[in-house]
């Protein structure tokens, strides 16, 4: 059962709204280890490591997990299905991998704002800290970029599971009569006009259910999303 246009384009909307804050608060997260590296000014620097960690914790999880869960929606309400072509795997394995890191990561961040949070700054071991943050920031939006462009060319490819579906709603499908060569009525071409297709609200639903094992993972591993 597919979704409505109604319900498919708010799906849409809340997924790239959520996709698209998950690159900038990347972005913004990027800037702020930055500044903590680049800067003489210890009072900046506690300011930067403490704002990288109620960035992690309050903006980038939710927006990540929220377009994990949309694009879900999305990808069970259309036709593209979870693992039928290569696009749609490729940027399952790209953003759970990302998104695994992102979590993992959420401890050094915490780490780094206890440091922040002391009377004698521990300038040394907050360099340490800020050096591995911005390589895996940097990184990570990078990576993710990778799957907004595959969203954006769909490049064709189906999996040998999407093979076979294909093949069954093939077979499934009654024959065609031949129908005899009938004149156009212009009178129906705005019917014709509004015919749309759902296949491209599918954008990036296949990848949440690996991503919710390595959230589970993670948590019972001791990551957890508790604030320092």
């Amino acid at each position: 059962m597919y979704m409505t246009p109604s319900v498919r384009k708010l799906a849409l909307t809340a997924h790239v709204v959520c996709s698209v804050g998950v690159l900038g608060s990347i972005a913004a997260f990027l800037v702020l280890v930055v500044t903590g590296l680049s800067t003489q000014d210890t009072e900046v620097i506690r300011a930067a490591y403490l704002s990288m960690d109620v960035l992690s914790k309050v903006i980038i999880v939710p927006l990540a997990l929220a377009s994990l869960v949309s694009g879900l929606v999305q990808s069970l309400g259309t036709p593209w299905g979870l693992f039928r072509h290569y696009w749609i795997v490729a940027k399952l394995v790209i953003t759970s991998f990302a998104t695994a890191v992102l979590l993992a990561k959420l401890k050094l961040i915490g780490y780094a704002a206890t440091l922040a949070l002391e009377t004698d700054l521990p300038l040394t071991e907050l360099r340490a800290a800020g050096t591995e943050l911005v390589v895996h920031a940097a990184g990570g939006l990078l990576v993710l970029l990778i799957p907004a462009a595959l969203s954006v060319y769909k490049p064709r490819g189906l999996t040998p599971y999407g093979r076979r579906k294909q093949q069954e709603i093939a077979q499934a499908t009654p024959p065609q009569p031949a129908a005899s060569f009938q004149p156009p009525v212009v009178k129906d071409a705005p019917n014709r006009a509004i015919t749309f297709t759902l296949r491209r609200s599918q954008v990036v639903g296949g990848f949440v259910v690996v991503v919710v094992l390595h959230v589970l993972i993670l948590h019972a591993a001791g990551t957890g999303f508790s604030m320092h």
